[in-house]
């Protein structure tokens, strides 16, 4: 029996792409994985971010996190940029099998975390529990070490409830300190997924997972319904029931949001379907550094491993990849679920896959699923010449902050550290949003550290230029009610 999971595991290299198996819902990808290889995949995970120490995220997406993430932009781009996506829900498994995909099995976050520690306590792997009602993540943990001896839980804590930008920064310190190779946290979507991301840069884990009530059915404060109903896809009538004040609201919302979000999408593909024909033709071309892949016909479930193979053979060689859609004339959720996860790959080198030449009809289909936002779409095969970034100016009383495209931990951190050094007395302070296609927690919380530094001085403070999907995640944390915002111009 293998001490380390280094011993066994396969990692990525040059010479070896993991690339994924993905169906898009929604505009949510879904990873097509049992519970055995799901937990395979994190164990991968863990090994490269002990690696290189960056932390990978993992969801478990049920049909309350395509709803939300259909109207949350932020929560939308973190499902996009997960590490892993696993089925935790009967309505997207019926959803893949009416797009023509059939999901391996349903994994739940409450069936995977049982597995994983006692994967955990197996193979010497640490865990730290985050989150839940006061108490119950300490239960939690009492129960997962009695049930697999030897299991190292190297922490737990369960946060008074409070906004993410209010979170006690000793609770992060702590984790970062515990430095566990798996963070399950506990705040219910979308906070969980947002927490993750805003601070991913400084919790020191190697994977951290969003779990939901598990710590609560693990401590028994929830029970789950008989396994014939989590089998038959009828467990949420079981727990709606045995909370209906909690969940008979969320649960209505969930279906009408669910159907409406879904729907569109299965007519759509559907009324695209019946109009193209089934030949297809792809190639690659590359030429030093770059690769160019001309698509031709229709791609879809039936020759989708052959885009799969030449993207991962022009990803072998670069990880700026152009390709080339004009002659496309259908993209299925699975072939667009296989661009997006090589996307992930080429971005994780510090590269992109570009779309290039987008017929109108792949355009509306990109735009229904959201993906247009996370893509770059270029129009043709030119040299793309980049937009010049805006600087910061001075204009009479106006101290004016050109905000990056991508507002995050990283890019946030940064422009707080040069925005203090230029803050004067009495000056007005006007953040431009005019390049911004996604701000997340942690640009918020930049907003409100702004805001405060600048009122000190006694200066006004504004925010102008904001996108509709800006100006969304504004109001969703209500600072339309705070801050002076104006729309793009």
């Amino acid at each position: 029996m293998p001490d380390s999971i280094e011993e066994n595991i396969p990692i990525n290299s040059t010479k070896n792409i993991l690339v994924r198996k993905l169906l898009i819902i929604a505009g949510v990808p879904i990873d097509n994985f049992t519970m055995e290889e799901a937990l395979n995949r994190i164990e991968q995970l863990i090994v490269m971010g002990r690696k290189d120490g960056r932390t990978r995220q993992v969801a478990t997406v049920n049909a309350d996190f395509v709803v939300n993430a259909a109207k949350d932009p932020e929560l939308r781009h973190i499902l996009q940029e997960s590490d892993l996506a696993t089925p935790d829900g009967m309505p997207l498994v019926w959803g893949a099998r009416m797009l023509g995909v059939d999901i391996k099995e349903r994994v739940a976050g409450a069936d995977m975390v049982p597995a994983l520690a006692a994967i955990a306590a197996e193979k010497n792997l640490s865990l730290y529990l985050f989150g839940s009602m006061e108490g119950i993540a300490n239960e939690a943990a009492e129960i997962l070490t009695t049930n697999n001896p030897g299991l190292n839980i190297v922490g737990t804590a369960s946060p008074p409830y409070t906004s993410l930008i209010d979170i006690d920064e000793k609770y992060i310190e702590d984790i970062r300190r515990a430095k566990p190779d798996v963070l399950l946290v506990a705040l219910g979507n979308p906070k969980q997924e947002k927490f993750i991301s805003m601070h991913k840069h400084d919790l020191g884990a190697a994977v951290a997972i969003g779990i939901g009530g598990t710590l609560d059915f693990i401590a028994g404060k929830q029970v789950r319904a008989p396994v014939w109903m989590q089998n038959t896809g009828t467990e949420w009538l079981y727990r709606m029931f045995t909370d209906p004040k909690r969940l008979v609201q969320r649960y209505f919302h969930d279906l009408i949001g669910f159907t409406r979000f879904f729907g569109s999408q299965w007519l759509h593909m559907r009324k695209s379907k019946s109009t193209v024909d089934r030949s297809s033709k792809q190639d690659v071309v590359i030429v030093k550094n770059k690769a160019t892949l001309n698509l031709s016909g229709r791609i879809d479930i039936t020759n989708n491993n052959k885009l799969s193979e030449l993207l991962e053979k022009a990803l072998l060689q670069t990880e700026h990849i152009d390709l080339n859609l004009e002659n496309v004339t259908f993209l299925d959720s699975v072939a667009i679920g296989t661009i997006l996860a090589c996307t992930r790959i080429a971005r994780d080198r510090e590269g992109d896959i570009r779309l290039m030449n987008v017929p109108s009809p792949l355009m509306k289909t990109l735009t229904l699923l959201k993906l247009d936002r996370f893509f770059e779409i270029n129009e043709t095969t030119k040299s793309h010449i980049p937009k010049t970034k805006k600087s910061v100016e001075r204009l009479g009383e106006n101290i004016i902050i050109p905000i990056p495209s991508i507002f995050d931990a990283t890019s946030s951190r940064k422009l707080i550290e040069n925005t203090l050094k230029i803050l004067e007395p009495k000056k007005n302070l006007i953040l431009d949003f005019s390049e911004t296609r996604l701000l997340t927690s942690a640009g918020l919380a930049a907003i409100v550290r702004l805001n405060r530094e600048n009122s000190k001085l006694g200066g006004d403070f504004h925010l102008k230029n904001c996108s509709d999907d800006v100006y969304r995640t504004l109001q969703l944390v209500r600072f339309d009610a705070i801050f002076s915002i104006l729309k793009n111009e």
